[in-house]
């Protein structure tokens, strides 16, 4: 039994965010006229935290973040569509999955330039991790995330594993 099953379960579509929208200006490209990776990378921080806030109703701070993929450039006039869940959690942790598009404000034309992973551990008031209600995935596309955010785990942790054993023969 998991430390964090006492607690009551919760529907992923109690803490998303489905389309929190974000207008791209000239002062947020960069030399090639495209967004600043940077940019976009604060963007799903702070709404990654929103949506660990919603879920375990505590304070919470990004653990890690992986998995982050620039698919395609976004550039100027266009609009950022952010989307994202949590995955799943783990005790203190929670995997918050986000998803940007590129909108054309014209032709409505859309495409998927980024995908990320963040990890966030939920504080108590002394600041330390606490437990987090456990992740009720409904649809077929929520129990795939939560399967595959098992997986990132586990390869995190292997990853952590293999460079711990690796400065030990160092």
């Amino acid at each position: 039994m998991s430390e964090n099953s006492k607690l009551k379960g919760k529907k992923v579509a109690e803490s998303a965010i489905h389309d929190h929208t974000y207008r791209i200006f000239a002062n947020d490209l960069n030399s090639n006229d495209t967004v600043f990776g940077g940019l976009i990378m604060t963007i799903l921080d702070r709404l990654a935290a929103v949506i660990a806030e919603r879920h375990s109703e505590k304070p919470c701070v990004t653990a890690s973040v992986d998995g982050f993929h620039f698919l395609a450039p976004a550039g100027k006039g266009e609009n950022l569509i952010c989307k994202g869940a949590v995955n799943k959690a783990w005790g203190s942790s929670m995997e918050i999955g986000l998803k940007v598009i590129a909108e054309n404000s014209i032709t409505q034309e859309k495409k998927h330039i980024v995908s990320a992973y963040f990890t966030f551990v939920a504080l108590d008031a002394k600041r330390k991790p606490c437990q987090v209600p456990p992740v009720l995935p409904t649809t077929p596309d929520e129990k795939r995330r939560f399967k595959e955010a098992e997986i990132r785990r586990n390869h995190r942790f292997e990853g952590l594993k293999q460079i711990k054993q690796s400065r030990k023969e160092s």
